[in-house]
């Protein structure tokens, strides 16, 4: 037996199996210890009291980070079918003392590899590092024999039984079974991990050696104390180990010299999704909700799953009555019956649900999977738990704000006139400028003001390392928030992160970090001649000028930066759109459309409110004539020939859609950009730059068919060896369109004349039906004089 009237009680377990966790709990009932030792941290001794507080419900996890780089962290996640929750919750339940006896954190974070979140070096098919067998089967196993490579021992259990997939044969012999003796599967698991340890050693995980090494003088001490009326929860892996003969003076001598650094530990929520393995954790099982179920229910395990599964369908609109319950949890002992399996598992349950429930399909079952067999369940700590004080402060405002951390992912409507939902948005926004992504923005219901924003939550458990990374800038998140606004102001070597800097401060509310911003923002500015980067960042302070309102932030000194940079982008566009290659021409009509918009923006700044509310925008300085300088600047770009012509067109749509260019003069322009004397790939560039994209050029030909005549008659007159080069330009232009507008340009096109492209050119604007000789011939004493020679008599 594990137990004998000569040794402490060794149980060795499979992290997160509520099999392991049910015998670890009868194992103790029957062996009532006085001690009880676990795998884990010894700096968290002084923390196991609080998990036996209201506050405290799994998952939750130990967080173990290094006081001068909390970058560098570990998490020891714990479930409610955990062992090592169970055990805790037993001993202090019991009156027993509770010590954790794995190799300590400043250890452990010391090293130089980072390692993944888990059991940091645990090597009993459980843990989350890369110092463990996983129990995810790395690797084919013989090749783990031949070249000595990190052994998973669950996997090698099951092949020695015969099992393809270690995951049924670890539900067949202990998830589906139970014993009469507590202490028999204990038993047999430290005999079989005794057979792997004699033929594999350490099974490729050297630093186990020095983790068991302190386990054992951990042991020892303990004994001394309290007899043999010890009991041990760790990883089955390590039961040989702490079985093994070893002087104290070999195992401190393993620990000789081992890397230390200062640590914190505290606990923190954990969720169900990220126990899975699918998340990357190398502990991690594949179905926590499942195995929570296992170990929760009173009874009929099989059937109270089914009927959850059932109400999940049903909440998804799907037909599913008490006749499929009925008949699903039959098939499901059917199958195991056929299987030779003790009982219906997770596979077994699995196929009658989708046969049964979801008519074969695997997308209902996918739903099944994500929300019930994986689950997105949060635990919660006490407010007792230790914390940075960002972390402290963090909590306080998601208290006052009644903003709670939720597992699973939600959408939240923001209405900036209300002040809670101000407050809420500048705490994420601040968070984002953190670092700490716990919301995302998102495309919420339409607004055409800027009083609505829309969120996307999630609290991930890594959130917890973030915060305690950021606390390093303040500890209250607004006075972390503006140091590291002013910190990212000082060191930004471009002026579009200097501009997204100043945007994020408005959102944000950090009225105390805009004045080192926008100084640095000026001395930029200033400094860059690149007429690209100023125009690239001009959209982001126009955004930033229409926040003053509602957020009621002072914008004056932004106005006069964003109007000082609009001037000078109107000043050097032109020149810098001429001479422009193909790629070079499409970035530039990016920014092109993105400073039309922040023109506008600015007027809009002077003009009225800046969203839905009644109270005007500060005002932009220079604003009122910025609308007139940057017309003239289109049709300066319109009439240049030398300016590409997706740029030339894009500029003449944008003063029609202003209403500074009538349809006749848009119809004269397109007819000059399409004349037969522009090759076709210019005249395929002006087409796109005019109606392409999603700016309603479709619709604008459709209601105008003189323009639309214009493009079908050029494009019948392509010749056929230009035809293939202008293509990919139309196919890109054309397909932007809605399925709609497509349809209805295709039969105005089929009509034929009446759609325009049969007119005499005379129809046509800018056109003579004939050539003006006299008018020609003008032109020829100042052709001779160019070229140099003499006017024919």
């Amino acid at each position: 037996m594990t137990r004998s009237a000569a040794g402490p009680l060794l149980l060795g377990v499979r992290h997160h199996g509520p099999g392991s966790a049910r015998a670890v709990r009868a194992a103790l009932e029957a062996g009532r210890p006085k001690a009880l030792l676990i795998e884990g941290p010894p700096e968290a001794d002084g923390l196991v009291g609080l998990a036996a507080q209201e506050g405290m419900r799994p998952p939750v996890a130990l967080l173990a980070h290094a006081v001068d780089d909390p970058g560098r962290a570990a998490f020891w996640p714990m479930a409610e079918f955990s062992p090592e929750w169970v055990a805790i919750r037993w001993a202090l339940g019991h009156g027993a003392e509770v010590r954790f006896i794995d190799l300590p954190a400043a250890h452990t974070l010391a090293v130089t590899e980072p390692l993944p979140e888990g059991h940091p070096g645990d090597a009993d098919g459980t843990d989350g590092t890369s110092d463990g067998p996983g129990a995810d089967g790395e690797g084919p196993q013989d090749a783990a024999r031949g070249r000595g490579l990190r052994v998973d021992p669950v996997a090698e259990l099951a092949a020695a039984a015969g099992y393809e997939d270690a995951e049924r044969w670890w539900e067949d012999v202990i998830e589906l079974r139970g014993s009469a003796d507590p202490f028999a599967p204990f038993d047999a698991l430290a005999e079989a991990m005794g057979a792997l340890r004699e033929a594999y050693g350490h099974g490729g995980h050297p630093r186990d050696l020095v983790r068991e090494a302190y386990m054992r003088l951990q042991l020892r001490a303990a004994r001394k104390e309290f007899g043999d009326d010890v009991a041990v929860v760790c990883g089955a892996w390590h039961v040989p180990a702490l079985r093994r003969a070893s002087t104290v003076t070999a195992d401190r001598a393993l620990l000789k010299g081992l890397p230390k650094v200062r640590t914190e530990l505290t606990w923190v929520p954990w969720t169900h999704r990220r126990l899975a393995r699918r998340s990357g954790y190398g502990a991690g099982i594949e179905a926590p909700g499942w195995y929570a179920h296992l170990f929760t229910v009173p009874d009929r395990p099989l059937e109270r799953w089914m009927t959850k599964v059932a109400g999940l369908l049903r909440a998804e609109d799907l037909a599913v009555s008490s006749a499929h319950v009925i008949e699903a949890v039959r098939l499901a002992d059917t199958l195991a019956a056929m299987r030779g399996r003790p009982g219906a598992g997770l596979a077994e349950t699995g196929d009658a649900v989708r046969a049964v429930m979801c008519d074969g399909s695997d997308v209902p079952l996918d739903l099944v999977r994500d929300r019930l067999v994986v689950g997105d369940v949060l635990g919660t700590v006490p407010d007792g738990a230790p914390a940075v004080p960002l972390q402290r402060d963090l909590s306080r405002l998601q208290r006052s704000l009644r903003l709670k951390p939720e597992a699973e992912q939600r959408e939240l409507e923001l209405d900036l006139r209300k002040d809670n939902d101000a407050a809420r948005s500048r705490l994420l926004h601040r968070l984002r400028l953190l670092g700490v992504d716990w919301g995302a923005p998102a495309t919420g219901r339409a607004s055409t003001g800027t009083f609505r924003e829309s969120w996307r939550l999630r609290w991930e458990p890594e959130l917890h390392v973030q915060v305690a990374e950021a606390g390093v800038w303040g500890t209250t998140v607004e006075a972390a928030a503006t140091a590291r606004a002013e910190a990212r102001a000082a060191a930004a070597q471009d002026l579009a992160a200097l501009t997204a800097l100043a945007e994020q401060c408005l959102l944000a509310g950090l009225s105390e970090a805009l004045p080192a911003v926008l100084g640095a923002l000026a001395d930029r500015a200033a400094l860059d001649a690149d007429v690209a980067h100023l125009a690239q960042a001009l959209p982001a302070l126009a955004r930033s000028l229409r926040y003053g309102d509602v957020r009621a932030t002072d914008t004056t000194a932004l106005g006069e930066v964003a109007a000082g940079l609009a001037e000078r982008v109107c000043v050097g566009l032109p020149p810098a759109c001429t001479g422009l290659d193909t790629d070079a021409a499409t970035e530039m009509r990016g920014h092109l459309d993105g400073v039309h918009t922040a023109v506008g923006l600015l007027h809009d700044a002077t003009a009225g409110p800046a969203g839905d509310g009644d109270d005007p925008a500060p005002a932009t300085p220079g604003a009122a004539t910025l609308v007139d300088r940057w017309a003239a600047v289109l049709r300066r770009l319109v009439g240049r020939e030398r300016v590409p012509g997706v740029l030339r067109g894009r500029a003449a749509r944008l003063l029609l859609d202003e209403g500074r260019l009538d349809e006749d003069d848009a119809a004269r322009l397109m007819g000059l950009a399409l004349s037969p004397g522009t090759p076709p790939a210019d005249a395929a560039a002006w087409i796109e730059g005019f109606v392409g994209g999603a700016s309603g050029g479709g619709l604008l030909l459709v209601h105008d068919e003189r323009l639309l005549g214009l493009v079908d008659g050029w494009l019948r007159a392509v010749p056929d060896e230009a035809f293939t080069d202008v293509l990919p330009l139309l196919r890109r232009t054309f397909s932007a369109y809605e399925p709609g507008v497509r349809r209805t340009l295709g039969e105005l096109v089929a009509r034929g004349p009446a759609a325009g492209p049969a007119r005499p050119a005379a129809a046509i604007p800018g056109f003579a039906t004939a050539p003006d000789q006299e008018r020609a011939d003008g032109v020829l004493p100042l052709l001779h004089l160019i070229l140099g020679t003499e006017v024919p008599a």
